[in-house]
């Protein structure tokens, strides 16, 4: 564990870094990049550009620390600017920002020499990112009763409370989220997150909506999270 711990840097006594040293964590920064990107791409969907950026984003983070050694904070402050330019514009999902991190720390980890433990970190926290995809670890229990129906009405059918019953008696909640006009004003469009009591009996919930409703369009989709939502 001691071992685990101590800078192949802390060998010399001057702030120089010798080009076996370097070599040895530009390399192994590699090698950890890989292994991260294939950890992440493992049953995730993902884009060619994302995996590359994640194999490669440890061994820059590594040449950054490298060049400014001595000077941990500019290293670290150089590094946040680079993992900036990934969410410039668009967010990210949780596991691509946690990636992103993970892929940062390796790089930090071998810039400063510690080799031992960024292998062993990342060998750890690699295992946990399979583990979790293989099991489905976090996926919403019963994720087929979780539904959004959008029904079109006419305008002269009062939404309020219309399919009450129905809801009560196919839903154990129900709520609506959207009201909306459409067709130059002459529909509105009722959106509703409910979940089923039954999800066998979806069909059954559609067929009388659709009497209620003078058999206009009825959409039943998967609930999405909220955009805000990690």
């Amino acid at each position: 564990m001691t071992d685990l711990m101590t800078s192949i840097y802390e060998s010399t006594a001057t702030t120089s870094i010798s080009a076996a040293q370097f070599a040895a964590s530009f390399g192994v920064s590699l090698l950890l990049g890989v292994l991260i990107a294939a950890a992440y791409m493992y049953n995730t969907r993902y884009t060619k550009s994302f995996a590359v950026t994640l194999a490669m984003l440890p061994a820059i983070v590594c040449v950054i620390i490298a060049m400014v050694n001595g000077s941990i904070g500019a290293g670290i402050a150089v590094a946040g600017t680079f993992s900036l330019v990934r969410f410039r514009s668009v967010p990210g999902t949780a596991k691509e920002i946690c990636a992103i991190f993970l892929a940062m720390a390796t790089g930090l980890a071998t810039g400063m020499g510690y080799l031992g433990l960024a292998t062993a970190f990342t060998a750890v926290l690699a295992l946990v990112i399979l583990l979790s995809g293989k099991f489905d670890f976090g996926t919403k229990k019963n994720a087929n009763r979780f539904k959004s129906i959008r029904i079109m009405i006419p305008e002269d059918l009062d939404y309020t409370g219309v399919f009450d019953d129905l809801f009560a008696e196919y839903t154990s909640s129900c709520d609506l989220v959207n009201v909306k006009t459409t067709n130059m004003g002459s529909m509105f469009r009722l959106t509703y997150d409910v979940v089923l009591k039954d999800p066998d009996r979806e069909k059954e919930l559609i067929d009388k909506l659709r009497c209620r409703n003078g058999n206009l369009e009825i959409n039943v989709s998967r609930q999405g999270t909220v955009p805000t939502e990690l």
